[in-house]
């Protein structure tokens, strides 16, 4: 998680994690490519080789652009600490969000078919990378099905969290969207061994609502109602989900009766 300017410290909340193998470095225990690194670290004992498949680390300060749409693909990125938005510039000079990843997410697999990324990645805070080498990484994936299966498993969240996007667009109003749109952050933020229910949203009420297609103007009024009915608190960008089951509830189009 980020501790830059934007990330106050009271929001880092992580939790206790069960105990990793000797050697494993802190900052790969809750990440994305986690189970990737395993499979060559523990089948090879050569923490060597890790360093040949992650070329080098970076740091991008908010605002700064990973990879552009139409970029050829050199790397796979690992989000290691900080924040993206991924996002595509539509024909009529608008700016469509197509989602935010948080520490232990990659960015660019949807791009290996064509070799070629079809959308823009830019750090909404300080953000620390790990930059995969795509040649080596396919390389390493033909000759070890365990690196392959650990592939197909990440390429399948990420197919399942687009159909319930377009689920989520579809068939939701407004306040559903919203609160169906925290939720989502709370698993993550716990997937990653922190607080469900405290964080910070590195994105901005703008982007929100370009992500859920809706305006800056509602995404604000309906937080405005949420904290008036004790769902969430929220100081500038640090927010607290109070009521976790009724914004549940919100998600599914069901009234807090049904309890």
């Amino acid at each position: 998680m980020p501790t830059g300017p934007d990330m106050p410290e009271r929001a880092l909340k992580v939790l206790p994690v069960t105990p990793e193998p000797a050697g494993v470095p802190i900052d790969c225990r809750n990440c994305g490519a986690y189970q990737l690194c395993m499979s060559l670290w523990l089948k090879t004992g050569d923490s060597s080789l890790l360093e040949r498949v992650v070329k080098k680390k970076q740091v991008f300060k908010r605002g700064e652009v990973l990879y552009r749409m139409g970029q050829s693909l050199e790397y796979i990125y690992v989000i290691r600490g900080g924040s993206v938005k991924t996002c595509i510039n539509t024909e009529d000079g608008q700016v469509q969000v197509m989602g935010f990843h948080i520490a232990g997410e990659l960015l660019g697999l949807n791009a290996i078919g064509n070799r070629q990324h079809n959308c823009e990645a830019r750090a909404t805070g300080v953000t620390s990378v790990c930059e995969v080498s795509v040649d080596r990484f396919e390389e390493l994936a033909r000759e070890d099905p365990a690196i392959q299966y650990e592939i197909f498993k990440i390429m399948s969240a990420e197919i399942r969290h687009g159909q319930e996007l377009l689920l989520l667009l579809g068939k939701h109003n407004a306040d559903e969207r919203l609160a169906a749109f925290l939720l989502d952050l709370s698993r993550q933020f716990a997937q990653r061994h922190c607080s469900a229910t405290e964080f910070n949203l590195s994105m901005s009420r703008s982007d929100i609502g370009d992500y859920l297609g809706i305006a800056e103007e509602t995404v604000c009024r309906i937080f405005a109602r949420f904290q008036d009915e004790g769902l969430v608190s929220s100081e500038c960008r640090h927010i607290k989900l109070n009521d976790v089951e009724r914004l549940r509830q919100i998600a599914c189009h069901r009234p807090f009766r049904d309890l």
